[in-house]
């Protein structure tokens, strides 16, 4: 693969002369461009531009996605990276500022928790109900996360799959992170699986968000396909299963979508409530 797209340096800096003392020089890089940072800040602009368009379309100010998207980035890369390090908290005590600063390793639903924190913030400063700005956020976020794959595909960053025999495997031999297998094997590629299904998702979601009969709907909506998604292609990959035969991973997928049924649930049972309410039977519509 092609985990970097250019590398600059190293760069000497100094000699500095303060006083009468001389520090220096110092030796910075090389410095690199990596695919994966690059795909990366592309899913969260390409995110950012979405939810600023159904923003709009929702009477919103459209600008209001410039802080979804400085929220998104900083919750979302500090909530990622703590999950990588609460996973390898050996790596962590034996050397916290590698674990900390590493260029891989980074954990989508760490990321998806610390993005939540980040715009239930920005959500509340411009007065936005939560499932509203949710909704907006929610298809952008799913081809956020397909082109974040792609990046996890040029990278090879770790998430490839079990070795296989299929006419498209993949050996990442060039991985970022090395390549464990021997010459001539094969892995499956599952962050373009991942990418694939996370396309779909946002295609889904992008449909039927004008269909949508309440807020919150289509956030559901994505809880339902996105992990459900992610639970199914765990099984290609080479995580171990931690409780009931099933990995981390698989786990959180499956509180998610546990939440976008019960989010569904509630949001029928709510407006039939209201419909019952105002005379008309459950399930009506008013057109």
């Amino acid at each position: 693969m092609y985990p970097e797209i250019a590398s600059f340096g190293p760069f000497t800096i100094g000699p500095f002369s303060l006083g009468e003392s001389t520090y220096g020089p110092y030796v910075i890089g090389p410095i690199g461009l990596y695919t994966f940072g690059l795909m990366m800040g592309l899913g969260f602009l390409v995110a950012a531009n979405l939810a600023g368009r159904e923003l709009a379309r929702r009477g919103r100010d459209p600008e209001i996605a410039s802080s979804l998207l400085i929220g998104g980035v900083v919750g979302g890369l500090v909530g990622s990276r703590i999950w990588a390090v609460y996973n390898e908290w050996d790596l962590f005590l034996e050397a916290p500022l590698t674990a900390l600063f590493a260029g891989a390793g980074f954990v989508w639903y760490g990321g998806l928790i610390g993005g939540a924190i980040s715009s239930t913030w920005v959500f509340w400063r411009h007065s936005i109900p939560w499932l509203q700005g949710a909704d907006c956020v929610a298809p952008g976020l799913a081809l956020g996360q397909a082109l974040g794959r792609i990046g996890c595909h040029l990278g090879g960053d770790g998430d490839w799959g079990r070795l296989t025999d299929v006419p498209w495997g993949v050996a990442y031999t060039n991985a970022i992170i090395g390549w464990p297998h021997a010459e001539g094997e094969l892995v499956h590629p599952t962050p373009l699986y991942e990418c694939a299904a996370y396309t779909a998702v946002f295609a889904l979601l992008w449909g039927w968000r004008r269909r949508a009969g309440r807020d919150g709907e289509i956030f559901a909506l994505y809880l339902l396909t996105a992990p459900a998604a992610r639970f199914v292609i765990e099984f290609y990959r080479v995580n171990p299963p931690v409780l009931f035969g099933l990995t981390q991973a698989q786990l959180f997928s499956l509180a998610l979508v546990a939440g976008g049924a019960l989010l569904l649930a509630w949001l029928r049972v709510t407006r039939d409530a209201v419909e019952i309410s105002h005379g008309m039977p459950a399930g009506a519509t008013t057109e």
